[in-house]
């Protein structure tokens, strides 16, 4: 006999531990500046706490609404997330900040809609492929050429802001679950060979992002610009050492280290927790994906395993991707550290894409001993 699985409270408690070491690392990397800018030392913290409550919420509520409803939402859901991505670069609505329009501003707050297509498409996908034959899947007009017309679209639209790593990210995601469903390699493939070379036009020809490249390959040599950012972060790793200089107790994240409470806030974390520190969160993110993993393989349909295998890749490529960034592994991308990185829109998504699985899980089915 077979009974229905309770929730993966494993997973909710490593996303649970993930989002607190967050809050309190926005806090270490952030009161310096918070006090200078904004005359309070707690200004993100209280921030960043309110979103972590607010999105925790939003997880439990995640967490027991039945995911098969949520098929009817993947449409309008697509349609409302392109419709913001459009809205951003709408002059008087999107905000820029630090030479890119990613934000629209709501009564103090800033919405990051690349966030919200990030989890619209997964969502989108997930339905659309579980609804396909396995013979449709397997050929280019019905199992590859439709994704890529929606895919393209929406990429178009973020690389208009420009967001390069939240295009790559979500062209990688949907990649992935194309493949999982059953899309032939090949097609894929050939697909993404004429995207090459308006990558190429978009990296190399685009200034900034050719001496980002540049600085990646000799951090040292651009040390004074466009690799500023990167050999900081990796002085706040050497720094750190084996067991880190104590919570607190940054030197980097008093001016030197830019974007420290955001996209580089895992420095900080190499800086005071050391490579402990560093390894914990990186086990931590390394089990958050294989319990996701776990949950997408025995999913009692292929709307929930196409669903839960999307949501966590979006998850651990985004952590592992700006983990990667920061130690100088990979070019720079402006990729959040999911759960630790400062920021309403990513903390709230990523809670939410944990209550969905959350959800999935709880719907598994499991032999009585």
């Amino acid at each position: 006999m077979t009974e229905r699985g309770g929730y993966d409270y494993w997973l909710l408690a490593v996303t649970a531990v993930l989002t607190a070491i967050g809050v309190l690392m926005v806090y270490s990397s952030s009161s310096i500046m918070a006090a200078e800018h904004y005359k309070d030392g707690f200004y993100f913290l209280k921030r960043q706490a309110g979103y972590a409550v607010f999105g925790m919420l939003v997880l439990l509520g995640a967490m027991r609404f039945d995911y098969h409803h949520l098929r009817k939402l993947a449409a309008l859901g697509l349609l409302v997330s392109a419709v913001l991505l459009g809205l951003v670069l709408v002059p008087g609505i999107g905000s820029s900040a630090g030479g890119a329009v990613r934000w629209i501003r709501v009564a103090g707050f800033s919405l990051q809609p690349s966030e919200l297509a990030k989890l619209a498409l997964v969502l989108f996908l997930a339905h659309s492929l579980a609804r396909k034959s396995e013979k449709s899947l397997r050929t280019f007009k019905l199992g590859v050429l439709p994704y890529l017309v929606i895919l393209g679209l929406m990429l178009v639209m973020l690389m208009l802001q420009p967001d390069l790593g939240s295009a790559m990210t979500m062209g990688a995601v949907a990649m992935g679950m194309m493949l999982v469903a059953g899309s032939c390699f090949k097609h894929l493939l050939v697909s993404i060979l004429p995207a090459l070379p308006a990558l190429y036009l978009a990296i190399w020809r685009v200034d900034y992002r050719r001496r980002r490249i540049m600085a990646f390959m000799d951090p040292w040599k651009y040390s004074t610009d466009e690799g500023f950012q990167i050999t900081q972060s990796l002085i706040a790793f050497a720094n750190g050492g084996w067991k880190g200089q104590g919570l607190g107790q940054s030197q980097q994240k008093l001016f030197f280290l830019p974007e420290a409470h955001t996209d580089f806030i895992f420095s900080v974390v190499g800086e005071e927790a050391g490579f402990i520190g560093v390894l914990t969160i990186a086990v931590l993110f390394l089990v958050l994906v294989w319990l996701g993993l776990r949950i997408a393989w025995s999913a009692p349909d292929e709307f929930g395993r196409y669903l839960a295998f999307g949501l966590i890749l979006l998850l651990g490529l985004e952590a592992f991707t700006n983990m990667a960034v920061v130690m100088s592994l990979l070019p720079t991308k402006g990729l959040a550290l999911p759960f630790l990185s400062y920021g309403g829109s990513s903390l709230v998504v990523s809670l939410l894409a944990v209550g969905i699985l959350l959800n999935v899980s709880s719907q598994i089915e499991r032999r009585k001993a």
